[in-house]
């Protein structure tokens, strides 16, 4: 067994979940319908081609700058 990670948001009635380490991405109605349809969708993509060793993913955050209508954009 391995643990991934997962990256998910919510795109107009949908959540995506994509896999970080794999670049695998499937979606759902509910966050763990979502969460389900990764896991299988990775399965299926790891019988195919087979996880290397890389070492674990470093996850961060980072700040950008918003200016005039992507700010407002944002804040509505």
């Amino acid at each position: 067994m391995v643990f991934l990670t997962a990256v998910i948001h919510k795109e107009e009635d949908m959540y995506v979940a994509k896999c970080s380490e794999l670049g695998t991405v499937s979606q759902g109605k509910s966050i763990e319908e979502a969460l389900n349809n990764l896991k299988e969708a990775t399965e299926l993509y790891l019988e195919e081609f087979p996880l290397k060793k890389n070492g674990s993913p470093i996850m961060t955050v980072f700040e950008v700058a918003l200016h005039g209508k992507t700010e407002k954009a944002v804040r509505a």
